[in-house]
């Protein structure tokens, strides 16, 4: 028996409803609330680790010694964070900007023209405009709607879901979409040769070209009265292979690093990449999927258009890669397909994992 999931009204509509304080269903546990903080103070403080910045400039470089320096801090950050911002990536601005301005403005358009594109998780099509529905388990809800739909391959969108308005929105995401595709690549090139792999396997051990699936879902968090009671997206790993995230450089994004929450200060013109758990799984535990959160502020309005390159849910069993693991490193995941993964993320299902994510305590999230 499934049970029934309630229905959350849009938080556009309750932010602008004016109330002072939020419902209950958005206050998150008493252990949460100790950890979450003034998100703009905290952007601010020079204090404790910050998120690498990696420049891939040099990641086609014809000089093997620059190239290799490029590859080298790629993979370091993918070992030691699991995230990144990346700069100088080779998808034009101009093209950035334009994606983020048919963002904002389908954010801008009355409800009940965003209704319009609505989806149905209830009945299963999480494609559209949305908002979080209660989580069993929880109870509770996010501060965030959002719009989430495939955007790559070609062949496998649905251009109905699409907003027609505003009209640079479809021509926009498709071409960021395919750009982001060819990064994708390189990317994965250089974690496979990482792992002393020839440079296409994890490509391939993902899906390669025809399988694998970029979603796009933009985050809409509107402002909050009570920002330190709320969270925009509860602590998660992403289950993608890889992540990468643009936003519109408000603070919001935190990290759950070396025992605490570790704010992603904004860098200009950069992609926040992720890696996901399809590649921590695949390497073993080599490269992290980092836990991850978003929070909220009272003072402005924050947007992130996130993509996940995620492989196909049942053509491919992900496990550790043979050439990732030995006696001395037994395998640190059991086989999954990607739906497999997806359902245990969901009901927190345990099968004998011997590295089950650690989720933050309260001494550690201060």
């Amino acid at each position: 028996m499934v049970a029934t999931m309630a229905v959350s009204p849009r938080v556009e509509e309750l932010a602008r409803s004016g109330l002072d304080t939020i419902p209950k269903d958005y206050i998150r546990p008493e252990e949460e609330l100790k950890s979450i903080g003034d998100i703009f103070a905290e952007e601010k403080s020079m204090d404790g680790p910050e998120v690498p910045t990696i420049d891939l400039t040099e990641i086609d470089s014809s000089d093997e010694e620059r190239r290799r320096k490029c590859h080298g801090e790629l993979k370091k950050a993918a070992e030691d964070w699991g995230v990144m911002y990346v700069i100088n990536h080779g998808i034009p601005e101009e093209l950035i900007s334009r994606v983020k301005a048919a963002g904002k403005e389908f954010f801008k358009l009355p409800v009940e023209e965003k209704e319009k594109h609505a989806n149905d998780q209830a009945a299963g099509n999480v494609q559209g405009y949305g908002s979080k529905l209660a989580n069993n388990a929880s109870g509770q809800l996010e501060w965030e709607d959002y719009f989430f739909h495939c955007v790559f391959p070609e062949e496998k969108r649905d251009l109905s879901i699409w907003p027609q308005n505003p009209p640079d929105y479809i021509p926009a995401t498709s071409e960021y979409a395919k750009q982001l595709r060819g990064l994708t690549t390189k990317i994965l090139s250089i974690l496979s040769l990482g792992l002393g792999l020839e440079e296409g396997r994890l490509e391939k051990e993902v899906g390669g070209m025809k399988d694998l699936i970029l979603q796009m879902k933009i985050n809409f968090y509107p402002k909050c009265p009570q920002p330190e009671l709320a969270l925009g997206v509860e602590a998660h790993t992403d289950v993608s292979a890889l992540t990468f995230i643009l936003h519109n450089m408000v603070p919001g994004l935190q990290l759950f690093y070396e025992g605490k929450w570790v704010t992603a200060k904004c860098v200009p013109n950069s992609i926040i990449m992720h890696v996901g758990d399809t590649i921590e799984i695949l390497s073993s535990g080599k490269y992290k999927s980092i836990l991850h959160r978003g929070l909220v502020n009272k003072e402005k309005v924050r947007i992130s258009w996130a993509v996940f390159c995620e492989p196909p849910k049942e053509k491919i069993v992900l496990q550790p890669l043979p050439e990732t693991v030995s006696e001395a490193e037994p395998p640190r995941f059991p086989p999954r397909t990607f739906a497999q993964h997806l359902k245990h993320k969901l009901f927190r299902k345990s099968d004998g994992e011997v590295d089950e994510k650690k989720k933050p305590k309260e001494d550690e999230s201060n």
